[in-house]
């Protein structure tokens, strides 16, 4: 048994190992949930982190790409505003010069215009090439974003891989745990079960039917077998044993049990002891003709006695035994292989009935001689022992009157030792009467006196 504190109101009470462990695979089953539980919340939190921290570095970087790109296009546009603010300056230039060179004008416009043309043609070159380098730039950003956006989905698909991995690895764990906590708690209900069944079921006829069900299993062995239930009331007392057993080879009857079967509830307040039955159980099997007898009992649970396996009683009453029940098919088997050896004995006294021998009485006489001597035997060693209960009782008193004599002597010797020592003298010290009187005395009578006060 152990003993559990409670947390709130601080109450001490105890449980058996079977409670107490269903208690704990509760505790831990509830601590494991809540770990499960606390773990995922971690790993949800530890991926909601990183994923803000790759969107914070992906937002830098377009952040920069587009900082880089606006300010090539600045620079873009710079150049073209410089380029038209020249080309401004040359036509205000060829307007002035209109005003002041008509004639150098018309002869200059061709090689002006030739001139503007390949101006022309520059600065459209020059607004294409901005045009394509501004696109090649959007294009990279676009295939840099691209390719951040495939290494978010990589990362994403790592992460959520990681994480399946993660519950799959719990939910297999957890799986094993609760598969295991499903045995354990299998084999709680199956003990707490036979811990009743002991308690409640076997009692009684029901521990007759257990033994009678268990020797059906194996009925097999013993082809040539009787086993049933003693049903004939006979004897001194009118009692019967539980069951009988009797093998037979060649219609000789080798090995003969009788069986009681004894078993009470935990709850029952009389509990029994085991050789409290063994004198009906001596007293069935003689009246049955049985060889053995053997008592199947569940009494004295907690006995390291009967515990052990077969206790032999034989020290009690010839060839008796107390088996617990799972000793109840071994024991008839040891019985029966031990028994087997006399088979032959058991022929040759049937050969000897057959002769006109009267060997079924002889022996019927043999066992009521060695049944009647060992009666009074027993009665006669205890008649004995009483004896010599007696004799030392008689001794100690003996002593008591020897110590009363001896006590009693040296009385007597301490009375005649006061007694020589008394004298007239002694009596009439002191006693001026006393002494007249013994003074008027004859001789004769104070002689008398002195030598013999008592008189």
């Amino acid at each position: 048994m152990k003993e559990l504190k409670c947390p709130k109101c601080g109450n001490v009470f105890s449980v058996d190992e079977a409670d107490y462990v269903f208690i704990a695979n509760q505790v831990k089953n509830a601590e494991f949930d809540a770990e499960v539980s606390r773990r995922m919340e971690e790993l949800h939190k530890q991926h909601l982190a990183e994923q803000k921290a790759e969107e914070s570095k992906l937002d830098k970087i377009l952040v920069e790409s587009n900082l880089k790109h606006q300010e090539e296009l600045n620079k873009r546009e710079q150049a073209l505003r410089n380029k038209e603010s020249e080309l401004e300056m040359l036509r205000q230039k060829i307007e002035n010069q209109e005003r002041v060179k008509e004639l150098e004008l018309a002869a200059a416009v061709a090689d002006k215009e030739k001139t503007i043309g390949d101006l022309q043609a520059k600065l459209n070159q020059s607004a294409t090439q901005q045009k394509m380098a501004v696109m090649e730039e959007h294009n990279k950003a676009q295939a840099a974003l691209s390719e951040k956006d495939i290494e978010i989905e990589r990362l994403k698909r790592e992460v959520q891989s990681k994480e399946n991995e993660t519950v799959t690895q719990l939910a297999f764990q957890k799986e094993q745990y609760d598969g295991k906590l499903k045995m354990m708690q299998t084999q709680v209900d199956y003990y707490k079960d036979l811990k009743a069944r002991m308690s409640t079921k076997m009692v009684g006829e029901t521990l007759e039917i257990h033994c009678s069900t268990e020797f059906n299993r194996v009925r097999p062995l013993f082809p040539n077998a009787y086993f049933e239930k003693d049903n004939d009331i006979s004897g001194e007392g009118n009692t019967k044993g539980d069951f009988i057993f009797r093998d037979y080879d060649d219609g000789i009857e080798y090995v003969s049990i009788m069986f009681e079967m004894k078993n009470e509830m935990d709850e029952t307040a009389t509990k029994h002891t085991n050789e409290s039955f063994l004198k009906k159980l001596d007293a069935d099997r003689k009246v049955k003709n049985c060889e053995y007898a053997v008592l199947v009992s569940l009494l004295e649970p907690d006995s390291e006695l009967y515990n052990t396996g077969i206790v032999d009683m034989s020290h009690r009453y010839p060839k008796m035994y107390v088996i617990r029940p799972q000793f109840f098919i071994p024991l008839i088997t040891l019985l029966v292989q031990t028994s087997r050896k006399s088979i032959e004995y058991k022929k040759q006294l049937a050969i000897a009935q057959n002769q006109s021998i009267d060997v079924t009485n002889f022996e019927q006489r043999l066992l009521e001689f060695k049944d009647k001597f060992g009666r009074n035997y027993r009665l006669a060693s205890e008649k004995f022992q009483k004896a010599i209960d007696e004799i030392d009782k008689s001794i100690d008193h003996l002593n008591k009157i020897k110590d009363a004599l001896v006590g009693a002597e040296n009385n007597l010797r301490l009375a005649n030792d006061k007694a020589e020592d008394l004298s007239i003298k002694k009596l009439t010290r002191g006693n001026k009467t006393m002494k007249d009187m013994f003074d008027k005395l004859p001789p004769e009578e104070d002689a008398d006196i002195v030598t013999d006060p008592f008189v």
